[in-house]
């Protein structure tokens, strides 16, 4: 006895509905079963990723800005001026050959580093 057929017995009054003419189309085509949903996905991700992609880089731009001249020239005006003399003289005042090692207070629970 023979091998069954791979194929399914369809009937003359299925051969004429929408479902049996788009499984034939299917079996013959198969590009539009797996090919044309995947490039449909690629293309319109791309048009929806791009205006969140616009709206990433303009609020990158809000926050790092070019700053306008008169901006510019009003940063550094509350600043003291040093002098190397005067450093050098505050650093000497201090006595620096006699100092004493402190350990950081640590948080509740917090390793100490001490074995």
């Amino acid at each position: 006895m023979g091998a069954f057929q791979n194929k399914k017995f369809r009937g003359s009054a299925d051969a004429n509905t929408f479902g049996a003419k788009y499984r034939a189309i299917m079996a013959k085509r198969p590009f539009l079963l797996f090919g044309l949903p995947f490039l449909t996905v690629i293309v319109g991700g791309s048009f929806v990723l791009t205006p969140a992609t616009a709206i990433r880089y303009e609020r990158h731009d809000r926050k790092v800005r070019q700053m306008s001249k008169e901006e510019a020239l009003s940063v550094g005006k509350n600043k003291r001026k040093v002098d190397m003399r005067e450093e050098y003289y505050r650093l000497a005042a201090k006595d620096i050959d006699n100092w004493e090692q402190k350990r950081v207070k640590r948080f509740a629970g917090e390793s100490d580093g001490l074995l």
